[in-house]
């Protein structure tokens, strides 16, 4: 459904949060498009803060998006019809601050950022068990554990490249 000027306050509120001001109403690829607004939340927490409450001020980014998820996961698949919507990515945001809250190790922010998301959305795309196995739960848990357990294989696969291939990082 597009929104239209008819729509209530509430409704509009619930579209904008739930599509991350939009960016999950993307054509091609809307949960990729969803999981950017992972990005400025990290390069905040991580450029604006100072390095003892990277970890804290992370897992509460995790904790909100995932808590507002699951809060509005009966109206988007009213919303929506349909038990896992497309465009409802908030979370891919859970997914990808689950990632970095996992894995942040490099020398140069830019290639951490870039590595963690373009990893991040590959696991979440291939969706290896039990992650798969993860979609078919109920309500927000089907929609929200798939992307978290698949942040966890992300961040290992990242350690992984880290450990083997530092300068990929620019270590």
């Amino acid at each position: 459904m597009a929104e239209s000027p008819s729509m209530p306050g509430r409704e509009r509120f619930y579209l904008a949060i739930g599509t991350c001001f939009g960016l999950g109403l993307a054509p091609i690829a809307p949960g990729t498009a969803g999981a950017l607004l992972g990005i400025p939340v990290f390069l905040g927490i991580t450029l604006g803060t100072p390095y003892g409450w990277h970890t804290p001020l992370l897992l509460v980014s995790l904790l909100l998006a995932s808590t507002i998820n699951h809060l509005l996961t009966p109206w988007a698949i009213s919303y929506w019809g349909c038990k896992d919507p497309k465009n409802f990515v908030l979370d891919e945001v859970a997914g990808y601050l689950m990632t970095v809250l996992l894995f942040r190790g490099g020398d140069n922010l830019l290639l951490t950022v870039l590595w963690t998301f373009f990893i991040f959305r590959l696991m979440d795309i291939i969706k290896l068990p039990p992650a798969r196995q993860m979609e078919s739960l109920p309500g927000s848990w089907g929609i929200l554990l798939d992307d978290l357990m698949s942040a966890v294989y992300a961040a290992a696969l990242l350690h992984g490249i880290h450990y083997w291939q530092p300068a990929w990082f620019g270590g």
